[in-house]
């Protein structure tokens, strides 16, 4: 649970949008308080860790055993900041009580002005959940009865790794925080929920509603990094924050005892925005920040760079900072153009005296419009990631077809199959197994995927398994081919545009219910388109 602390910063700036400064009078800076949670409960941790980064008080914390009985208002009282937050908490249950005081730094006591993120994210707007539901649900049926079938066929979750589950397609957007600064140990989960409670990674795993339960083919070790936090609050109603651990540069990766790379990427490969945080005072870069940005490639258009706790420099150090992260990261970034970086600090409290105070609030309103973006294109962003999957998976059976062919063609009476297999897999390009793909019709040479690739997969399935793509027709069904053709030629563009004219069924008209046009970010790239 110590993997709220990181991202709280940010998340309690978007999450405390409904409170209004007051509530918990008994900390005051050089207050004391009891605050009750229970041992057993990683809450009561996250808001000791909390506490200690962002109150300004000395706290008096007792942890009482076997259950939790707490109420906290608002949510996001959870993050640690009780001199803007209500709770009230009542203890119950058997165990030894144990008290602990903790001296935390001084912090300052006034809050800024939070209305901008209200209305940046527009959360006081109607959400149409059961529009969008019903548009997922199209898009569930496309998938399920288009593409789904070829790729058991020609097993492509056997290549990519990478198997679409019902949980994935409903999901929520996924914001995704990376740092450089070892802050968490675990990967932890923001999401949505009835009320406040924290869940095992073991259970989420478990739970085919969700879109983790591919999470388990890390292993053991790795569940138990893995922590979810539920909580209710409108903005979590629309999109998931995950926060992962920080980078360590003096480790060897083994000592996690799970993949953190291949988990990472995991992460990577399904979220919608990704934000990489750096301290002023730490921009270093490592071994394993450097294998970090090579898992980003080709998701550039998805990366913010995020420069906190600007407000403490002077604007002539800040500069020199800027620069000195640009020049860090130049190396690991190749393209043209650099990813956006929000420069500020993201706290609720006021920015200190003699700073850029209105950049660092134009900086926290286009981020925070870069994320409403993802928020109100998440089913556009949706239908636009299956149909790349799916362009991916008929590239792979046509590939997989064409090594069929080839190998029914070298066969011969007196032929032994593993060594004409072995020559076609070991040099495709004697075959023109590659070239041929590239006339067919929509496929991209940038498209295609590693020539060794296929070495590996072959080694797994034998060529034998499988069936040339003729014969994978039927009377009623029809051919597998031809309907995976149509979903990424027709239908997918068909619901896409249905969604941006508003005249899907099921789906609201924006003519008729005035939902307007989707606001840009003033301040992000090219003027916010």
């Amino acid at each position: 649970m110590k993997g709220i602390v990181s991202i709280c910063c940010f998340v309690s700036l978007l999450l405390l949008q409904a409170t209004g400064g007051g509530g918990f009078s008994a900390l005051q800076p050089a207050g004391r308080a009891s605050i009750f949670l229970t041992a057993v409960s990683p809450l009561g941790l996250a808001f000791r860790l909390a506490t200690q980064l962002l109150s300004s008080c000395t706290v008096t914390i007792t942890f009482y055993s076997q259950q939790l009985a707490i109420g906290l208002q608002p949510p996001v009282a959870i993050c640690g900041f009780p001199s803007v937050c209500s709770a009230q908490a009542v203890p119950y249950g058997a165990g030894q009580n144990i008290e602990e005081e903790v001296e935390v730094e001084d912090v300052p006591s006034t809050l800024r002005d939070k209305s901008h993120i209200e209305e940046t994210l527009r959360l006081a707007t109607d959400d149409k959940s059961g529009d969008y539901a019903a548009a997922l649900q199209r898009l569930r049926k496309i998938y399920h009865s288009s593409i789904k079938p070829m790729e058991q066929a020609y097993k492509y979750n056997e290549l990519r790794q990478h198997e679409i589950s019902d949980g994935e397609i409903t999901s929520k957007p996924m914001v995704l925080f990376l740092g450089a600064e070892p802050t968490t140990s675990e990967f932890t989960v923001i999401m949505h929920g009835e009320k406040i409670r924290s869940v095992e990674g073991i259970v989420m795993a478990a739970d085919s509603s969700r879109s983790f339960s591919p999470l388990e083919k890390f292993g053991q070790n790795f569940l138990e990094k893995l922590i979810g936090v539920e909580m209710p609050h409108k903005l979590l109603e629309r999109v998931t924050f995950v926060d992962t651990p920080g980078i360590i540069e003096n480790r060897k990766q083994q000592e996690r005892g799970y993949p953190f790379n291949d988990v990472c990427q995991w992460f990577i490969d399904r979220a919608d925005l990704i934000f990489v945080v750096f301290d002023p005072t730490k921009l270093d870069v490592g071994l394993e920040l450097e294998m970090l940005f090579r898992q980003l490639k080709g998701r550039e258009s998805q990366i913010r760079i995020i420069l906190n706790k600007a407000d403490n420099l002077a604007t002539q150090d800040l500069m020199r900072v800027y620069g000195a992260l640009f020049w860090s990261l130049a190396p690991l970034i190749n393209v043209t153009e650099p990813p956006r970086v929000y420069v500020s600090s993201f706290w609720p409290y006021d920015y200190a005296p003699d700073t850029s105070r209105e950049l660092f609030k134009r900086e926290e309103i286009s981020l925070l419009e870069d994320l409403n973006q993802v928020i109100e294109n998440r089913l556009e962003n949706k239908i636009a990631f299956i149909r790349q999957h799916g362009i991916r998976v008929r590239i792979h059976a046509l590939l997989v077809d064409r090594y069929v062919q080839t190998f029914n063609d070298k066969m011969s009476y007196f032929s032994d199959p593993e060594l004409v297999f072995k020559e076609i897999v070991d040099d495709p390009d004697k075959f023109y197994i590659f070239k041929s793909i590239l006339a067919k019709t929509n496929v991209s040479k940038f498209d295609l995927p590693n020539r060794d690739a296929y070495r590996d997969f072959f080694g797994v399935n034998p060529i034998a398994n499988f069936k040339p793509l003729t014969t994978q027709c039927s009377y009623m069904g029809g051919c597998l081919l031809a309907k995976i053709e149509k979903a990424i030629t027709d239908e997918l563009p068909a619901l896409l545009s249905s969604i941006n004219s508003g005249k899907q069924p099921g789906l609201a008209n924006c003519e008729i219910t005035g939902c307007g046009e989707k606001p840009k970010n003033r301040y992000g790239k090219n003027g916010g388109t």
